[in-house]
């Protein structure tokens, strides 16, 4: 194996109850990873999210991969499937989420918007080796963003019906992007 090209990260295959029933698709149609935030305290709480049948399909919503804080990945659906994870966009996405609490339990609380946890540094160690060896093994993956560039939908707040929040705020604002950008060729998008 040459240094250039990284070798596979330790991936823990835990398919979702219901990957078998998401739509397939060609590698080819893949150009965008979305990276998420779980807004959970703990990856067993988003298996359990990531769980509940949503759809007359017997599929909910999950991202493809998910980073616990101690660095292990976790495959919760292979990206030949089609994801629930960020509306308008799952077809052409990969998603990732992080572990992290970001607003938890106070989603939608207009006075709890701040998001505080920093994601590990072996949370983003293991998503550079992750995004690196996605980008060998997707050659038509180009760009990257976050769940928040791509979902900019306000939301009647839960504290006070006349205030508005943002449905979506992941990955938040300890998310490392430049060292993310500087580390993986793949160029940021927002709509």
């Amino acid at each position: 194996m040459t240094p250039d090209l990284p070798p596979e990260p330790a991936l823990n295959h835990w398919p979702l109850p219901y990957e078998e029933r998401l739509q397939e698709r060609p590698p080819g149609n893949i150009d965008l990873v979305v990276i998420h935030c779980t807004e959970l305290p703990d990856l067993a709480g988003a298996r359990e999210f990531g769980e509940r049948v949503l759809y007359d399909s017997g599929t909910g919503n999950s991202g493809h991969y998910y980073i616990d804080r101690d660095g292990s990945i976790h495959v919760f659906v292979r990206p030949g499937r089609i994801a629930h994870h960020t509306r308008s966009y799952n077809e052409r996405s990969v998603g990732i989420e992080l572990v992290n609490r970001g607003r938890y339990p106070d989603w939608l609380d207009s006075r709890r918007q701040t998001m505080e946890e920093p994601y590990t540094e072996e949370q983003v160690a293991a998503l550079l080796h992750l995004l690196a060896w996605l980008k060998r093994e997707i050659p038509s993956l180009e760009f990257i963003a976050g769940h928040e560039d791509l979902d900019l939908s306000q939301v009647p707040a839960s504290d006070n019906l006349h205030a508005q929040v943002f449905r979506k705020r992941d990955p938040g604002p300890r998310f490392p992007w430049s060292r993310v950008l500087g580390a993986v060729p793949l160029e940021r998008i927002r709509p």
